[in-house]
């Protein structure tokens, strides 16, 4: 029965899940790690751009960003300089349209997109026989969903999700409606609107972005959007098919959950205790503060716990 009681303690004046979300961007640490870029071209013309740190280890971890994220997150690049660290070779991937230049297709990325990931997999088992993969909260519903949806490549051996949402619909509607959530809607749906403007200059008679800048919430961008443009009905349809809880119990490589409770992007729906209880190599972890992607305890300075986390998971 996998779940795990969490041995993170943050400090009595950052246990508020928004101070945990804010200060990590507020005060970001300095990582000394040079990674070095490479492209992958995709069978439908598209391209993905992955960042390497290589050390001639013979493993590597496979890392995920969040949404409107990419490989240069301060999260990205101090989980890749920790896993070098203890002896990983680090491959951090940026989904399409994330790594500062445009992809050339109409469509981009989406919380469900694993064939992006297999194709990263596919280019990383050329020269590694062990694999991990860690994904950041849109990330991490990618990696679960991954693991569950179909066997993974027999390299990957293990798998950690940070502040995944896992629920989709249940996530974006706490993102919606909540008042103190705001702050951090608005900053998704501003990057996401200019994205789909700049959609909309080169694909002109496929992607319309006539009034985008009105669209308030989740529910209305990936109707609009997000949906259509990958193939799904609308929004409600999107989130369906993508949500990686539905595949948990399906996930047979030792697999750690980390879900704090005071997450303010995570809906209850977002914390699987049934599947945990049942499936003997899923981990759910679920501190009781931690904020989305904070973790901070202030022991190592600026570095998550979460970090520590991961590579203590695995290394077992």
């Amino acid at each position: 029965m996998p779940i795990i009681e969490s041995q993170f303690r943050a400090p009595f004046f950052l246990r508020n899940g928004h101070a945990q979300t804010i200060l990590p961007v507020l005060l970001p640490r300095r990582v000394r790690a040079h990674f070095v870029r490479e492209r992958l071209e995709l069978p439908d013309g598209d391209f993905l751009d992955l960042d390497w740190l290589r050390s001639g280890a013979p493993r590597v971890a496979i890392l995920a960003h969040g949404l409107e994220g990419s490989s240069t997150q301060t999260y990205i690049r101090g989980m890749g300089s920790t896993l070098a660290a203890v002896g990983w070779d680090v491959l951090a991937w940026n989904f399409r349209g994330c790594s500062g230049e445009p992809n050339r297709l109409p469509r981009a990325y989406h919380s469900g997109e694993t064939e992006d990931l297999r194709a990263v997999i596919t280019c990383a088992a050329g020269s590694y026989n062990e694999m991990a993969l860690v994904g950041f909260s849109l990330g991490g519903n990618i990696v679960l969903k991954y693991l569950g949806e179909t066997a993974p490549h027999p390299f990957v051996r293990a798998g950690v999700a940070i502040c995944a949402p896992i629920d989709l619909g249940a996530c974006a509607r706490q993102l919606d409606q909540r008042t103190s959530n705001r702050i951090y809607l608005r900053r998704f749906l501003t990057s996401l609107i200019a994205k789909i403007e700049a959609k909309a200059t080169l694909f002109p008679d496929i992607v319309n972005a006539n009034g985008a800048r009105h669209l308030r919430s989740f529910q209305a961008f990936d109707d609009r959007y997000t949906g259509p443009l990958h193939g799904f009905r609308d929004a409600d349809d999107y989130w369906t098919q993508s949500s990686a809880r539905q595949y948990l119990t399906r996930i047979a490589v030792p697999t750690l959950l980390l879900q704090p409770r005071n997450d303010p992007f995570l809906a209850p729906e977002a914390y699987p205790w049934p599947e945990a209880a049942a499936n003997p190599h899923l981990f759910l972890e679920a501190p009781t503060s931690g904020g989305h992607v904070g973790f901070l305890d202030l022991r190592h300075g600026l570095q998550p716990w979460s970090e520590r986390r991961c590579a203590e998971f695995l290394a077992t």
